[in-house]
């Protein structure tokens, strides 16, 4: 460097923090709190923070389906108009995904297509929606045993684990 270059501009967490995180530790530890500050100081500050617990007793598979990539009319009972989901209300923010452990295999699947590509269909759709997101996920299970028993998708893991943080327990 000469004398006269400006001087580097301190590094922002935006500069060093990957699209995705997995924030890991049991309940009560502040995981929600973390996903919320992460975005705060993020360059994606001025856009949409969604949270989405995606525990076991949501619902029906539709309706988990429906909250987080909306659906068509008609798509399923009492689908009476077209909705849009949270992964679109999220887009150019973050949405932080609670408790992805619960996650079903086929919106694991889903969730996997969207980070991998940035696109996802709704609910009884045909065409392809892209959106800009970066995903926070959360939970209190081990995955790691969950991936190695089967029920919960490898490439999942890796995909939301970019940068695991793990918080200690209470």
């Amino acid at each position: 460097l000469s004398r006269h270059a400006p001087a580097p501009e301190p590094c922002r967490l935006e500069d060093v923090v990957a699209p995705t995180i997995l924030i890991l530790g049991e309940s009560g530890t502040g995981k929600s709190y973390i996903a919320r500050k992460i975005h705060a100081l993020s360059k994606r500050r001025e856009r949409p923070c969604i949270e989405v617990a995606l525990t076991a007793d949501i619902g029906a598979e539709n309706m988990v389906q429906s909250d987080l990539f909306g659906h068509e009319k008609g798509a399923f009972t009492g689908a009476s108009e077209a909705k849009q989901g949270l992964f679109s209300l999220a887009d150019g923010g973050t949405i932080f995904l609670d408790e992805v452990g619960d996650a079903t295999p086929e919106v694991q699947a889903k969730l996997l297509r969207v980070l991998e590509a940035g696109i996802f269909k709704r609910l009884g759709g045909t065409k392809d929606l892209k959106v800009d997101v970066r995903v926070i996920a959360a939970t209190n299970r081990d995955l790691e045993r969950m991936v190695a028993a089967g029920t919960f998708r490898q490439d999942l893991y890796y995909r939301l684990s970019v940068i695991p943080i793990e918080l200690p327990p209470l």
